[in-house]
This record gives structure tokens, sequence and C-alpha cells, in this order.
């Protein structure tokens, strides 16, 4: 018999876990670090379970076993179908599990299920809509380097080539490149060892400073326009005739929205839940669906 149910949000910054058990009742929630795919499978399923277990210790309730427990996560990475079966793969032995891209369980969050669109730009960005007939259609979300535009990762990464160029006397050693500078290092040899080193998460801690020096650089304002077009962008060709709702999610798409020209903000509706409480909805969903079989 089930006892709980498990609502899993998992990105390149930070994963979120959501705990209720079987029948109703509070949901008790649990944090981790970063469970995107593209990071690492075994890194996903440590920080899973992590948030997982960190529910259940902050609530004073003892932990169940996994083949008691139904799991839907919602994960960075899971469009990818390789990355997803292994993280399927590597289940510890929970009875149900379910692996989503982290864009439909927001989707599903968003709009308590029902059809609508959904904008995220976090770490990495990616548009996403349930239509009325039940389709799905997804926009974006290459992955990092080769597109997130607007996203933390992508403003980071923008921010690291100008505080590159300024090193060498290409661009002017604006308000940015410092920060760049002060961040990854003021030498050849200890920029080129961070750049080596850094991935989609640590880009994306240099969002930060894009705002922070937007009032004193051109350069930074003009990386946040580029952003906020972008994002735009993403929002028309997810749903071009601006029939669904639009719910924008994500550190850096709540700051940008309302930036956004009018005929994509007046399509703008708030979130009626998070992406965690999504997750846990697609818990829901897939147990009812598999109710014969349990």
């Amino acid at each position: 018999m089930l006892r709980y149910l498990i609502g899993v949000d998992g990105g390149g910054s930070g994963t979120r876990a959501l705990v209720q058990p079987v029948g109703g009742g509070a949901a008790l929630p649990g944090s981790a670090g970063p469970s995107a795919l593209q990071q690492g499978i075994p890194q996903a399923w440590d920080n899973v379970l992590l948030a997982v277990r960190r529910a259940f210790e902050a609530a004073g309730r003892p932990m169940p076993d996994w083949q008691d427990c139904a799991l839907a996560a919602g994960l960075s990475g899971a469009s990818h179908a390789p990355w997803r079966e292994a993280f399927q793969l590597r289940n510890p032995g929970f009875a149900v599990l379910a692996a989503e891209t982290d864009s439909y369980t927001m989707l599903l969050g968003a709009h308590a299920g029902q059809p609508g669109a959904i904008l995220i730009a976090g770490t990495g960005s990616i548009a996403e809509a349930l239509r009325a007939d039940g389709s799905r259609a997804t926009v974006g979300g290459w992955g990092f380097r080769v597109d997130d535009e607007g996203s933390g990762g992508w403003l980071g990464l923008q921010a690291v080539r100008h505080g590159l160029a300024a090193f060498d006397g290409r661009a002017n050693p604006s308000p940015l490149a410092r920060k760049v500078w002060l961040h990854c290092g003021d030498d050849r040899e200890s920029l080129q060892e961070w750049c080596g080193a850094a991935g989609q998460f640590e880009f994306a801690q240099l969002a930060r400073a894009v705002f922070e020096c937007e009032d004193s650089d051109p350069a930074a304002a003009r990386l946040l326009a580029q952003a906020t077009s972008a994002l735009e962008e993403l929002a028309l060709a997810i749903d071009p005739r601006g029939r669904l709702p639009l719910a924008v999610a994500g550190s850096i798409g709540e700051r940008l929205a309302p930036r956004m020209r009018p005929f994509v903000r007046s399509r703008i509706v708030p979130a009626q839940a998070a992406a965690a409480q999504g997750a846990l909805m697609l818990a829901q969903r897939t147990v009812q669906e598999l109710e014969p079989a349990l």
C-alpha cells in the first residue's frame, strides 16, 4: 500500500520536494542542491533523495521505505530521452516513478492542471504549453551554451565574455567587466581556470552582477534588453495567437516580465502554484492511472 506521494522540482540551482500522505494532509517541504540531469544522473538522485529525507526530518517523521512511496519528478534535462531513461533506471525502489520536464510540472502547477502556457527563465530558459485538446508544445530549452537565451546562465556567459574582451582591451573596462574579474579572477591564468571549470550553475551566479550594473554600465543594460527580447520571442513562439493564459516563472523571468512589451504583458497571469506542487499533481495523476495495477 502506498503511504506517501512525493513531488520534486529539480533544476540547475536546487531541488525542492513536497511529501504528502496518501489520502490528504499537509505537504511537507524539503530542499537540496541541483538535480538537473545534464549535471549528472548520480548527483540528480543524490539531491532528490536528500530533499525528500529533509522533508521527513523537518516534520519529525520517520523515513518510510521507498517502496511505500510514489515519486513524480519534474527535472531540468528530462526532455532528453537518454538522460530521462538513465534517471529512471537508477530508481532506488519507489513503487511508482514518473520523470517529466521541470517546465511541465511548472506548467501544471501554474494553471492547476488546466490548459495554459508558461515561460521559464531561471538558470536556463524554456516555454511550454498545454493546449485544450491535451497536446503539448515546447519552445527553447536546448541547453546551456547553445541556447537558454534570456536565462541566468546566458546572462552570466555574456557577462564573462564581456569581461574577457575588456581584459584583452577589446572592450571598455566597464563596471560589469570589473565585477567579472572580481568574481572569476583578474589575471589570464585564473580567468582561464575559472572558465574551464565553470558550468551552467556557476555562470548563472553572475546574472546578479548584470542587474546590479544596469544603471552604470551600458553593456549590462544592453544584455538585459537582449534577454527581455529573447524571452518575448519564446512567449510568442509557444502561443502565436495568444489564446492561452501565460505564466512567467524563474528568478530572471519574474524580474524581466514587467519590461516586456504590452502585447506580451497583457497575456501574463499569476501562477496558481509552484513547480513542486505541479509535480505532486503529476504523482497523484500517475497513481490514479496505475491504480488497478498497484
